[in-house]
């Protein structure tokens, strides 16, 4: 039990420094980097709160305090890897509603030139 609370721990720890460089360095935005610390933070509050993490066990009915820290930190990523899907299935429709307009503006160039073109030709 002690090993894996360690490992949760250097995990998290981990996790933090490298969201926290990566922002730092411009590699991911700030809202972005939101969810991952606050996966990361929750996991580092509970796997060093051992009340904190019987009290997450009995609540979820499980007998196991480690296989209870095991699902929280599926959940968790669950939860952000959702966020993160509902995010680029934003950004694919604006991508596909700019290329759309992007074409239109197209069209209506090409068509102002030949209107040009036929007003200058004598």
């Amino acid at each position: 039990m002690n090993h894996l609370m360690n490992v949760v721990t250097l995990f998290s720890i981990a996790l933090l420094i490298i969201v926290l460089l990566s922002v730092r360095r411009a590699h991911i935005r700030v809202e972005y980097s939101v969810s991952w610390l606050g996966a990361a933070a929750t996991l580092l509050i509970l796997s060093r709160s051992r009340t904190l993490l019987d009290w997450v066990t009995r609540a979820l009915g499980v007998t196991d305090p480690p296989l209870a820290l095991i699902m929280i930190v599926f959940c968790v990523f669950l939860g952000v890897f959702y966020r993160f899907s509902m995010i680029i299935s934003r950004l694919k429709d604006a991508n596909i509603a700019m290329a759309q307009r992007v074409a239109i503006l197209e069209y209506q160039i090409e068509a102002l030139n030949e209107k040009q073109q036929t007003l200058e030709r004598p």
